[in-house]
């Protein structure tokens, strides 16, 4: 048995997905959880089209990035939110 016969694109979908999402529980930095996000969607994205479901992955590939966008303001709006929390020491959440 050949042992590429095990590299198929299956496989390869599901080592994307895992090492996206334990990327996503093992790193600290909001970026790079971003770009496990990234890869643990283009794991998803292939294994839904090896399984020959193309409209949904159409439909993936057109909210994929727009979900992407969607957390990066969504880090952009935390990361702004801590820095005036710590520059306002008093305790007033509200400006």
């Amino acid at each position: 048995m050949n042992p590429l016969d095990f590299l198929n694109i299956t496989t390869v979908s599901i080592v994307l997905m895992i090492i996206g999402a334990l990327g996503i529980i093992w790193l600290v930095k909001p970026l790079d959880k971003l770009i496990m996000f990234a890869v643990m969607e283009a794991g998803f994205l292939l294994a839904v089209v090896s399984f020959r479901y193309l409209d949904v992955a159409l439909v993936i590939a057109l909210f994929g990035p727009i979900s992407t966008v969607v957390f990066l303001l969504s880090m952009i709006k935390i990361s702004e939110i801590r820095h005036r929390n710590k520059n306002n020491q008093e305790g007033d959440v509200f400006d």
